[in-house]
């Protein structure tokens, strides 16, 4: 009796149906890149442009004085008919430090409010921070437990965000203000709030 040994060659829609998972992942994958901007954070958009700025109010920073009197907290308020800068920083935030004089440059535009969302921070080191650097803003809120940063759809600090006269969201920045984007990026933005 002989045997007759018989070797099959799978079909070829096997090996397609075997290599299909790690092409619908590479194709994930491809999507998710393009989607973020090519890993760039501060092209993420945010849900919150168009709408108005969140409605919390933040207690002042507690010893920040500026001209012999307290530096106020933020008020929701405050928004309805002025451009603002609103930036999201802590002490501890390491590019927090280098934005910080750009912030003081920026400060000296009249046509604008600076506003400070302290985020997190021990208040003896956030007043540190603004002697250290100079205090830009005119308001300086307390996020001591992170909830405002989340209703203003923060990722992380620095953010910044610029708020029109109706008191609206009109843009957000993710990460640090530096010298190559506050000219092409942040100005621009401001400007066309301003109009």
């Amino acid at each position: 009796m002989s045997e007759h040994i018989t070797t099959e060659t799978p079909p070829p829609r096997r090996g397609f149906l075997m290599a299909l998972p790690l092409i619908l992942f590479a194709g994930l994958a491809a999507l998710f890149w393009f989607r973020l901007g090519a890993g760039d954070p501060s092209k993420i958009p945010s849900a919150l442009i168009g709408h108005a700025a969140p409605q919390t109010a933040l207690p002042p920073l507690t010893g920040l004085v500026s001209e012999g009197a307290q530096v106020p907290g933020l008020d929701p308020a405050m928004f309805k008919g002025k451009v603002s800068v609103v930036n999201v920083w802590a002490s501890w935030c390491v590019p927090c430090h280098d934005e910080a004089p750009l912030f003081t440059e920026l400060g000296k535009d009249k046509r604008l409010q600076l506003v400070g969302i302290n985020y997190k921070d021990a208040p003896d080191n956030a007043r540190r921070f603004l002697g250290r650097y100079g205090n830009p803003f005119g308001v300086v809120g307390v996020d001591g437990n992170g909830r405002a940063a989340i209703e203003w759809g923060v990722y992380g600090v620095p953010e910044t965000f610029v708020v029109g006269r109706e008191g609206t969201i009109v843009y957000k920045m993710v990460g640090p203000v530096t010298p190559a984007n506050i000219d092409t990026v942040l100005k621009v933005e401001i400007e066309k709030a301003l109009k």
